[in-house]
């Protein structure tokens, strides 16, 4: 049985991680002119962004956290310990997604800044 709830989690995990680098494709709005090295500036904070990790020991963590809490809450609600493994699955799998998605989104904010630094005026 535990075999089978990871191998539910395991295919959610990888497809979190097929989505690693949507941040880190951010292309920034900038307000006024764009000078020559615009496109090597975007491409070199666009790979500094990249090479952060979007699945390390906190996405695990968050999943241990997000199974456990669901868990906890379906067998406090339904007082019976028949959906327990299903919810600690659906847990996890909110869990570990919603760290790849913070972390997806840090990647935005390290383009933005990183093309602020670079001297534009990046708007959004």
């Amino acid at each position: 049985m535990p075999f089978r709830k990871f191998s539910l989690i395991l295919p959610a995990v990888l497809v979190a991680g097929a989505c690693t680098n949507v941040g880190a494709n951010y292309q920034p709005i900038v307000d006024g002119p764009i000078g020559p090295n615009y496109n090597v500036d975007l491409q070199q904070c666009q790979q500094l962004a990249a090479s952060q990790a979007s699945v390390d020991g906190s996405t695990a963590g968050n999943a241990a956290i997000g199974a456990a809490g669901a868990a906890a809450v379906t067998g406090i609600v339904q007082d019976s310990s028949d959906n327990l493994g299903r919810a600690a699955v659906a847990g996890a799998l909110v869990g570990a997604g919603a760290d790849v998605i913070n972390k997806n989104q840090n990647k935005e904010v390290i383009v933005r800044n990183c093309m602020r630094g670079r001297g534009y005026n990046v708007v959004g």
